[in-house]
C-alpha cells in the first residue's frame, strides 16, 4: 500500500495556511508569500524534530500540524535574531 503524501499543489496551500495561522498565533505581519515559505519549511523543520522525538505526522493534517509548529519556532528564531 502506498503511503498518501502531500503533493507540491497542496503542500503550497497547506503551507500557506500552516504560515497565516503561525502569523495570526504569534502576531505577526508576514505577507502572503512568506507565509508559504514559513508553512512549508516550517513542516520541514518541525518533522526533523519530531522524528527525533519518535513522533511521526502523515497527511495533509500532519502537514499542517508541523507546519504549524514549525512556522511558530521560525518566527520565534526570527525575532530573538533581530534583537
Amino acid at each position: 500500500m502506498q503511503n498518501p503524501g502531500v503533493g507540491w499543489l497542496a503542500a503550497i496551500i497547506i503551507g500557506g495556511i500552516a504560515g497565516w495561522l503561525a502569523e495570526m498565533f504569534m502576531k505577526s505581519n508576514m505577507g502572503v508569500v512568506m507565509n508559504i515559505i514559513l508553512g512549508i519549511v516550517g513542516a520541514i523543520v518541525a518533522n526533523l524534530i519530531l522524528s527525533v522525538l519518535g513522533i511521526s505526522l502523515a497527511g495533509w493534517l500532519g502537514y499542517l500540524v508541523a507546519g504549524f509548529i514549525g512556522a511558530c519556532i521560525l518566527i520565534a528564531v526570527a525575532r530573538a535574531i533581530k534583537r
